[in-house]
């Protein structure tokens, strides 16, 4: 009997096309499912991390910055990617503290995810931090950002209403409404 959950991709060759600091990207000669020969390309990535900042007031601290992939300016929660062997628990820190400087004094995993399972490796850890204090911020040079902070029932009509368009963004907002809403049920029942 098969494992209906194993592997049926054969890889019978990798080349490597493209790196840089952030991503490499790699072509597969394989052979697919069907049997019949193909390529695959496929982004790695050293995994990435995004943080919800909730205050104590329960608003978000969001990040505003022009996405040069896109070409359009773009709301999001801070994130970024893990340096070559940085834990995502000190990326998120941070990030945090690169974007927004903000520090935290309550930072918690909210989930994990695959942003484009398709054509990347990309692990993505999302947090939710808390008891906030406020720094200076020290982003990269290629960061032009800004800071808004809304309360959370706006972060969420936001990404309902795709003016919160990045997908990490997107999952720990709904995520974080999701688990919140489950707890206060929870605790009125």
């Amino acid at each position: 009997m098969t494992d209906k959950y194993a592997n049926p991709w054969q890889t019978l060759s990798t080349r490597l096309i493209y790196q840089n600091a952030w991503i490499r990207v790699r072509e597969d000669q394989v052979i697919q499912p069907d049997g019949v020969p193909g390529i695959y390309g496929v982004v790695e990535f050293h995994g990435c991390v995004g943080v919800l900042p909730i205050d104590a007031e329960g608003n978000v601290h969001l990040v505003g910055q022009f996405r040069y992939p896109l070409q359009q300016y773009s709301w999001e929660i801070p994130e970024g990617g893990c340096h070559p062997g940085e834990a995502p628990l000190e990326a998120a820190r941070r990030e945090l503290m690169e974007e927004l400087g903000l520090e935290t004094g309550h930072l918690e995993l909210l989930g994990i995810s695959h942003l484009s399972n398709s054509v990347s490796d990309e692990t993505a850890y999302y947090y939710v931090a808390t008891n906030l204090t406020q720094g200076e911020a020290t982003p990269e040079g290629s960061e032009q950002l800004e800071h808004r902070i809304v309360p959370f029932a706006e972060a969420l009509r936001m990404v309902l209403h795709s003016e919160i368009t990045d997908s990490l963004s997107q999952i720990a907002i709904l995520h974080y409404a999701v688990t919140r809403n489950a707890m206060e049920l929870r605790t009125k029942s």
